[in-house]
């Protein structure tokens, strides 16, 4: 059985809806993108253009303008539910982490 789409989010995806907290364009994530995270991770053109596609299909995020080539988007409250979702998961990953060999690590 294949597994939902978006079910888990990759790091391209989760820091993408994460810049469009506020109106951007996809150049904007593009340099957005490696600034927050130290250039730990960056986003293709082509990822990203496929992300904004995708995410506008499924109504997390809705294009706000267009000036010639250049789209804006930003967040929709159905974007901001699935990241705080993925947020969510990655804490309870890290928890997990935490309860098996945090305290093993400490001693």
């Amino acid at each position: 059985m294949p597994r939902a789409k978006f079910q888990t989010m990759t790091e391209q995806m989760f820091y993408t809806l994460l810049c469009l907290k506020s109106e951007c364009c996809g150049m904007d994530i593009l340099d957005r993108v490696p600034a927050m995270t130290g250039g730990a991770v960056n986003v293709g053109s082509g990822t990203l253009y496929t992300l904004l596609e995708q995410f506008c299909t499924v109504g997390w995020i809705r294009e706000t303008r267009v000036e010639g080539r250049r789209r804006s988007y930003i967040l929709t409250p159905a974007g901001r539910e699935a990241l705080e979702r993925e947020y969510g998961r990655i804490v309870r990953q890290a928890e997990d982490y935490r309860r098996f060999f945090g305290e093993e690590e400490k001693k």
